[in-house]
């Protein structure tokens, strides 16, 4: 794969040092890579090119000049509608903030990135609210999958993943509270980092509401990339920290789990993740099938219950009383309990009772104690699905309540994409993404790496291990 845009991060900041390429001719490379492939996938659906011309050009000046520039000055890039973004302010896929002034800063994670000399070009499409496991809205369409224009590329960073996948862009920044790092990434074959809870700013995503900094339960922001050492790249300028020195994968100890009661997965994912799990063995690291010794599905309850004043702190009421009124109510749902067959039962919620929530956090706390001292006993990371099949077709008709999804053969609730990735939200624990392999019908399948609080270097150190076996592979546009 030789393509300029397939090109690593790093290897285009070693040219834009070198002076090989300047930084306009890069960002020009990526624009006409957008115009070439924008009508088949719609991923990125917001420019502000003259802005980013000039950013260009000032950079070269100052490059040619001798002057002191940063990490990744010059590399051109897009970003997540649900971040801010100076002149162009995220609208989250809501009509409702579709016209909203331009004059808005740069969102914290923005601003990072940004101060690191990144050339910002576009946003990259989202779900209503980023409130989906699809990428599609009112205002700007369906994005579609790289891989397959008649799938879904996943949500709610979907048009991130999508552009990634397909060289539009070489990084980006997502966020997750439902996954939203990790099914897109997932689905499109690239890499994500959810981090550790609370060790990212979130000032300037939209939800919360624009214009309210309110750091919220379960959601994170975090780097998108399609290579492990790219994703530390940019992992490292947004945590604003002194880079840590790679270890390599020699040894360690791995935790595989890809079997729960009641979570169904599809056996080409289940296959991929035994895949990786040889992979690691072949690095060296000790590989064992075993998981956390507490109730998953206690667990998966507290972390549908934990969503309930989230969704009602994040959206204003006018809001929620004409979301009430409307199919994008179930774009906000939240569980309400499960039926007689064990089936997770959806509707928007706009208040819950201080004693239901009380429960919760309780019950969170004694998980979170349970996986710290699974942890203790030397697990470096736990191998498992993210979603329980490869990307699927785009299905935007109905409810949420109503959606299903094909899984070898038989039908699954819409609502059994949160099972897998319930574990490093609930408990406020890191999660990488990383491809391993293609399924048989060729759709990319990647695995999920949990650590434990503020594990994020080793589980870099675990996806450069695992992307000696499954390196990015480019999908046939």
């Amino acid at each position: 794969m030789t393509e300029a845009h397939y090109r690593t991060a790093r290897a285009m900041l070693a040219d834009l040092a070198a002076r090989k390429i300047s930084a306009r001719e890069l960002l020009d490379l990526h624009l006409a890579r957008n115009d070439a492939l924008h009508a088949k996938l719609n991923a990125v659906i917001a420019t502000d090119i003259a802005c980013a011309v000039k950013s260009a050009l000032a950079i070269d000046d100052a490059r040619a000049k001798g002057t002191a520039l940063g990490p990744l000055a010059g590399l051109p890039m897009t970003i997540k509608d649900g971040y801010d973004v100076a002149g162009l302010p995220a609208a989250s896929g809501n009509p409702a903030y579709a016209d909203r002034a331009k004059d808005c800063a740069d969102a914290e994670l923005v601003a990072r990135a940004r101060g690191a000399g990144v050339v910002i070009w576009g946003k990259t499409n989202v779900p209503f609210m980023l409130a989906d496991f699809q990428s599609y809205n009112a205002i700007y369409g369906t994005t579609n999958n790289p891989w397959d224009g008649t799938r879904t590329p996943g949500g709610s960073s979907g048009g991130a993943a999508a552009a990634l996948a397909a060289g539009i862009t070489p990084l980006e920044i997502g966020s997750d509270i439902g996954g939203s790092l990790r099914h897109p990434a997932n689905f499109c074959g690239v890499y994500s980092l959810k981090p550790t809870w609370g060790v990212l700013p979130m000032r300037g995503h939209v939800p919360p509401p624009p214009g309210i900094d309110a750091e919220l339960d379960l959601g994170v922001g975090g780097p998108m990339a399609r290579n492990a050492g790219d994703l530390k790249l940019l992992w490292d300028v947004l945590n604003k920290c002194a880079p840590a020195e790679p270890r390599a994968a020699k040894s360690g100890r791995v935790a595989l789990w890809d079997e729960e009661p009641g979570w169904p997965l599809a056996s080409a994912v289940k296959e991929r993740v035994i895949a990786a799990g040889g992979a690691f063995e072949r690095a060296g690291l000790r590989v064992e099938r075993v998981k956390p010794k507490f109730d998953m599905q206690q667990m998966l309850d507290t972390y549908l219950d934990l969503l309930t004043p989230i969704i009602a702190s994040g959206f204003p009421p006018s809001l929620i009383d004409a979301m009430e009124k409307s199919r994008e109510a179930d774009l906000a749902a939240v569980c309400e309990g499960h039926d007689e067959n064990g089936q997770a039962r959806f509707r928007l919620r706009a208040t819950a009772r201080d004693a239901d929530i009380a429960a919760a956090h309780r019950t969170r706390q004694a998980q979170k104690d349970s996986l710290d001292a699974f942890f203790a006993e030397g697990w470096d990371a736990i191998l498992m699905p993210v979603s329980p099949t490869a990307a699927f077709t785009h299905r935007q008709e109905g409810a949420m309540n109503d959606r299903t999804l094909e899984l070898d053969g038989r039908s699954i609730r819409y609502s059994h994409m949160l099972d897998w990735i319930a574990l490093a939200t609930a408990l406020h624990n890191p999660a990488l993404v990383a491809p391993a392999g293609l399924s048989e019908d060729g759709l990319p399948v990647g695995v999920q790496l949990v650590g434990p609080w503020h594990g994020e270097d080793r589980l870099l150190d675990l996806a450069a291990a695992l992307g000696e076996s499954f390196p990015f592979q480019a999908p046939p546009l």
